[in-house]
């Protein structure tokens, strides 16, 4: 907890107990429940409107505003305020809240209330851009409505707790539960239904909202460095056991002291990332448990497919990268060697893929042929500066290339730079990690395998495979990971992406804490009902 607000607690204790004592009898007061959660990102705003992908950003606003659905550690969709989400078409989406959600002012939360988020999301004056609003029916190609719209035409409520969004296109459940189940955090109709759309984004009423649906008002902020939360006694899914609830921005260094002294309880793994050289200090810490994640973080190695146009020169990169032992040397071990994108958590995960063996003489072979044939043996390759264990491996990568006859210049560049150097294709390979959705890779594979993404790679029938992922039903889903296993298979042969590894990542509990194990998913959907061991 922040040291100015505890010392406002206990005063404010130590007050209470002398006036009950001066009434006539001393009375012990219980201090409040707290917990201190350590994260490593800045948290961007605490406006829905402003949401992004970014994890840290996602649960420091959906414990104040709750998604519609979240994911499990089980890698399912669980309800929060929908009940459901299903369609028959993976057109029209019916979206069907709980009776018992309400606000925290009482009023019942309505099909109305996410319309009107929806709406505003896609409104010029109060736009989100990190959204994906141009798949719904009824806005432009950038995901608008006219300015002054009152409603979107692909949106229909149908009842106080039943409304509809119709996309454009085919779009699996999974996709969709993903896209806006998962990032539409749905606000009060009655509370910001006045205030003009060109005032939203800005409007301080965000940083102390006093009407919420999640289990924690905000109390006090400082996103660069802290928020600090209290208990919605009214959460309609019953009152948090824990009165406080505090986010602790930190440097990754400082987390393991953190949670050495006891001052950090919870390191949720996709938010607060924990230095791998201290990964055995905390496994030897008595007073925490630590959970390895799932493996979602894909160190992912794209090659820009128009300017290492020769497919004999992106295999060799494949099979002359010694993956097994940088995971083992570098990573220790922490993670799995996959090929393509799917991690094995996946539900779209094949074993009938297989992995690329690692074979040196084979990448020498290809090599000579394509330099034979006209290719440049000369890559350069961008990789990400602070990312320091990445950033060695791939100078071992390069020494045993130099070796089979391929030239690798490496550039070192912080994440602005590379982001820069990715968008505008100026680069031969580039190295970044890169999260896939385990429950929606279409969102993110889609992109990248496309003349835009950053791979430049178009292939018809990837292309094909992608949309027909999309048309299937939930029903379906061996046919889905028949799909996926096509586009993965592809990856194989024509190699625009490697997957140098995938990660798993260190989560932390204080062996204090109650009804809590954090993972890469759903940690947080239970928040009300942890609690601290007495």
């Amino acid at each position: 907890m922040h040291n100015g607000l505890m010392k406002k607690i206990v005063a404010m204790t130590l007050a209470l107990t002398m006036a009950l004592g001066l009434m006539g009898g001393a009375v012990a007061e219980e201090q409040p429940k707290t917990v201190n959660i350590g994260v490593t990102d800045v948290i961007g705003s605490l406006n829905p409107l402003l949401m992004n992908a970014t994890e840290v950003l996602k649960y420091a606003n959906s414990l104040v505003f709750l998604p519609l659905v979240e994911a499990s550690a089980d890698m399912e969709y669980v309800p929060q305020l929908a009940e459901s989400i299903t369609t028959e078409d993976n057109l029209t989406f019916t979206i069907k809240l709980q009776d018992a959600a309400a606000w925290s002012d009482g009023q019942p939360v309505t099909a109305k209330d996410v319309a009107f988020t929806l709406l505003c999301m896609a409104s010029p004056e109060s736009f989100n851009a990190g959204m994906a609003m141009y798949a719904i029916e009824g806005t432009d190609d950038a995901g608008m409505v006219e300015s002054g719209a009152t409603e979107i035409s692909g949106v229909k409520v149908v009842s106080d707790k039943v409304l509809t969004v119709t996309t454009k296109w085919a779009m699996a459940l999974n996709t969709f539960c993903n896209n806006y189940g998962r990032y539409v955090l749905t606000l009060p109709e009655h509370v910001l239904g006045s205030v003009p759309k060109d005032q939203l984004q800005s409007y301080d009423w965000f940083n102390h909202a006093d009407v919420i649906s999640g289990p924690y008002f905000v109390q006090e902020a400082d996103l660069n460095h802290y928020i600090h939360y209290v208990a919605n006694d009214n959460y309609w899914m019953g009152a948090p056991k824990i009165k406080y609830l505090n986010i602790q921005v930190l440097d990754s260094a400082q987390l393991l002291t953190g949670l050495q002294s006891g001052e950090i309880d919870l390191v949720q793994q996709t938010t607060g990332n924990i230095l791998l050289e201290d990964y055995e200090s905390v496994k030897a810490l008595s007073n925490v448990t630590a959970y390895m994640g799932t493996p979602i973080t894909n160190q992912s190695i794209f090659i820009n497919t128009e300017r290492v146009t020769d497919v004999r020169i992106r295999q060799a990169l494949l099979y002359g990268i010694d993956r097994q032992t940088i995971l083992d040397g570098m990573v220790h071990g922490y993670g799995e060697i996959v090929d393509g994108f799917l991690c094995s958590g996946s539900p779209y995960y094949d074993e009938a893929l297989g992995v690329t063996a690692y074979d040196p003489e084979k990448a020498r072979a290809l090599i000579a042929e394509a330099v034979a044939d006209g290719a440049s043996n000369h890559l350069e390759w961008h990789v990400n500066s602070g990312d320091t264990t990445f950033t060695q491996a791939v100078s071992f990568i390069a020494a045993m290339f130099q070796e089979l006859g391929l030239d690798i210049e490496i550039r070192t560049e912080n994440m602005d730079m590379l982001m820069e150097s990715a968008g505008t294709g100026d680069f031969d390979v580039m190295s970044v990690e890169y999260t896939y959705m385990p429950l929606d890779p279409y969102t993110d594979v889609s992109w990248l395998l496309s003349a835009d993404g950053w791979t430049r790679y178009n292939n018809e029938e990837v292309t094909n495979a992608l949309m027909q992922s999309q048309a299937l039903g939930a029903d379906e889903q061996d046919a889905v990971k028949a799909c996926y296993l096509n586009v993965d298979q592809h990856m194989q042969t024509d190699v625009p992406v490697i997957s140098a590894y995938i990660i798993s990542k260190m989560g932390v509990a204080s062996n204090r804490l109650m009804n809590v194990k954090p993972d890469v998913f759903g940690t947080f959907i239970n928040v009300h009902e942890w609690d601290v061991a007495e």
